[in-house]
């Protein structure tokens, strides 16, 4: 059964682990798995996901209170704290634009090597990476990216997995749910199998190890 508690999600997330996590500016973190993160003390994580939130806010804590030791994002701007960390050389930052980031991510979950792009070819973003020329014309070569375990914020999930976001927290967390070896998933609500409009499905429960009932929503202050 996908049908977990906090407790058993959280066996799955250890020191030094890769973790992708779904989200925009902390709309769309999973905030009771966080919490969950941040109260067993894991540390050293390798983060990938589109930003780092706000300090005290989604994924910027587990930033602000020093326990990711590497990160790849699209930007870092609105976590001061990161800035610093980065710049004191204590946090190890790759960053991606938007864009090549996200199909980035959709090739690792389906299971293609990587993406070619043009973006950022004559920037600091093409430093060390390998190019090729089709049709006459340059391309960087951006490796797929995948992770030990992926976390995702949904507002409604059946029992197999199938799941529904809300509104702009769908974000890049459909994504973020194909690319996980491990994916767990925090919703709002868990029905019985069928009784979700197919529809309205946007990940499939294939893509969905586990599932858990949210306790709560640290970042709707925001729109608030």
């Amino acid at each position: 059964m996908k049908v977990c508690t906090i407790e058993q999600a959280l066996e799955h997330i250890n020191n030094g682990i890769s973790l992708m996590y779904g989200g925009f500016g902390g709309i769309g973190n999973p905030p009771t798995l966080i919490d969950g993160i941040i109260k067993k003390g894991v540390r050293e994580l390798s983060l990938i996901g589109n930003d780092v939130g706000f300090p005290d806010i989604g994924i910027g804590r587990l930033i602000s209170q020093g326990r990711v030791k590497s990160l790849i994002a699209s930007h870092i701007g609105s976590n001061p704290v990161a800035g610093q960390l980065m710049n004191e050389g204590k946090l190890e930052v790759e960053f991606s634009p938007q864009g090549t980031l996200v199909e980035r991510i959709r090739s690792g979950g389906t299971g293609l090597g990587g993406v070619l792009v043009d973006i950022g070819i004559d920037s600091i973003v093409a430093e060390n990476k390998e190019r090729v020329e089709i049709n006459g014309k340059s391309y960087l070569v951006e490796p797929a990216l995948t992770a030990d375990v992926s976390i995702v914020y949904a507002k409604k999930a059946d029992t197999y997995g199938n799941l529904i976001f809300d509104k702009s927290a769908r974000n890049t967390n459909p994504l973020v749910a194909m690319a996980g070896n491990i994916t767990i998933v925090e919703v709002e609500e868990i029905v019985s199998e069928g009784e979700l409009n197919p529809e309205e499905i946007v990940t499939p429960g294939v893509f969905v190890d586990f599932i858990l009932m949210s306790q709560g929503v640290d970042w709707k202050w925001v729109w608030e």
